[in-house]
């Protein structure tokens, strides 16, 4: 006999008990069972919730009267978050849910999102939520996490025909996740290999992952420019993979200066850390994008790349360019797995190429030989008198990997 699948409903009873109830109904329609979780930080504690917020807020480490009467809103927000998601990830953990869902406004969806994103890569993730078209925030709640975010449109308030149809999509829409012959993550043929990559290094990233799936591996891509590459070095922590090409690590020194591609501190990280293998290279290390409203003089006067109309690369100075490497260097040595770094000579991205105005080889010099200095001697660097996009540097990539691999 097959297990009856468990959706967990994240939710404020407090405020949405109706609209609670009703998807939770909805769900279990579906030949699913429901299990509550009621995150409210107000009122009385509903006879409905499986997971009432006084065992909410005693995992996120205090009392649900402790939080009910404070009014530090930032402080029991993280208090709930975090309980939440300690139970959430429990669960995911003993096999006890098979999806998550959960309803919002604007303060909501940022509260459930970050329970949501306490589970794994490949569970399902459904927020419904009022706010999720308001500008800048839509980012805010995705963040790392693979969540389908579900705009109502309507507030979520009252069960009038047009919600009780929001609700009746979204819960059918996870139960399809849920219930469908979906393919579990992990489970195939093969060696799974991270590729951080940026478009100005795609014909290389495309080479590279052609040659290594006729050698026997997965390759999964993640674009490099500052959110899918977070969620790389976590699902790299995570044990998603056996090794990793890392065409793209411009996020470090985007995060060292804090600008557009800020990939965070963990970038360049994580693989080192649990022991496996990387190649590494330098797509758009020597570049910089700093917000244009927050370009400061010396920024208006140097050398740069218009990418598109809302894109512009800069050229990094020297300077910039020296500290870059030294967190590299940093980073690198604390690895305790093989790593190997690749240098194209003739240009590091599709950029780089003679007559751009950012193109500077004798400048990229400095990140290489300070590298070089910096380094442990047991790090490799390569350098190959080819461009980032020339076959001929793909395959010194290539079989790079699959030495190290």
């Amino acid at each position: 006999m097959l297990m009856m699948k468990t959706i967990l409903i994240i939710s404020t009873l407090n405020t949405k008990r109706e609209e609670t109830l009703y998807l939770k109904e909805r769900v279990e329609s579906l030949g699913l069972k429901a299990l509550l979780m009621d995150i409210s930080m107000r009122g009385d504690i509903a006879a409905e919730a499986d997971i009432p917020p006084d065992r909410v807020a005693e995992a996120g480490g205090s009392r649900f009267e402790d939080i009910s009467r404070s009014k530090d809103r930032a402080r029991i927000t993280n208090i709930v978050i975090a309980g939440a998601s300690a139970i959430a990830k429990q669960l995911q953990t003993e096999g006890k849910i098979h999806g998550v869902t959960g309803m919002g406004g604007a303060t909501g969806t940022l509260m459930v999102t970050d329970i949501m994103r306490a589970l794994p890569f490949g569970h399902p993730k459904v927020m419904i939520s009022s706010a999720a078209a308001l500008p800048g925030l839509s980012t805010r709640y995705i963040g790392t996490g693979d969540i389908i975010l579900f705009h109502s449109v309507i507030e979520l308030s009252g069960l009038s025909d047009l919600l009780k149809n929001v609700f009746d999509r979204a819960a059918c829409a996870l139960g399809g996740m849920v219930q469908g012959n979906v393919t579990s993550p992990g489970t195939g043929k093969g060696k799974a290999i991270a590729l951080a990559m940026l478009g100005p290094c795609d014909d290389c990233a495309s080479r590279v992952q052609v040659e290594l799936q006729k050698a026997g591996y997965q390759v999964i891509g993640f674009h490099a420019a500052g959110i899918c590459d977070r969620a790389m070095e976590e699902m790299i922590s995570q044990n998603f993979f056996q090794g990793v090409v890392d065409l793209a690590p411009g996020g470090v020194g985007e995060n060292l200066f804090g600008f557009t591609r800020d990939a965070g501190p963990d970038r360049l990280e994580s693989a080192g850390r649990i022991g496996i293998p990387q190649i590494i290279s330098t797509c758009g290390v020597n570049h910089i994008t700093p917000s244009k409203s927050r370009y400061t003089p010396d920024h208006r006067q140097r050398a740069k790349f218009d990418l598109d109309k809302f894109r512009t690369w800069l050229r990094i100075s020297p300077d910039e360019l020296k500290k870059v490497a030294q967190v590299f260097a940093e980073k690198l040595n604390r690895a305790s797995g093989p790593v190997r770094i690749m240098i194209p000579l003739n240009g590091w991205s599709s950029v780089d190429l003679p007559g751009n105005p950012t193109y500077n080889p004798e400048e990229d010099r400095i990140f290489i030989e300070e590298l070089r200095d910096k380094l442990n001697s047991e790090i490799q660097i390569v350098e190959v008198q080819a461009h980032m996009e020339d076959e001929a540097f793909a395959q010194a990539v290539v079989e790079g990997a699959l030495e190290v691999f």
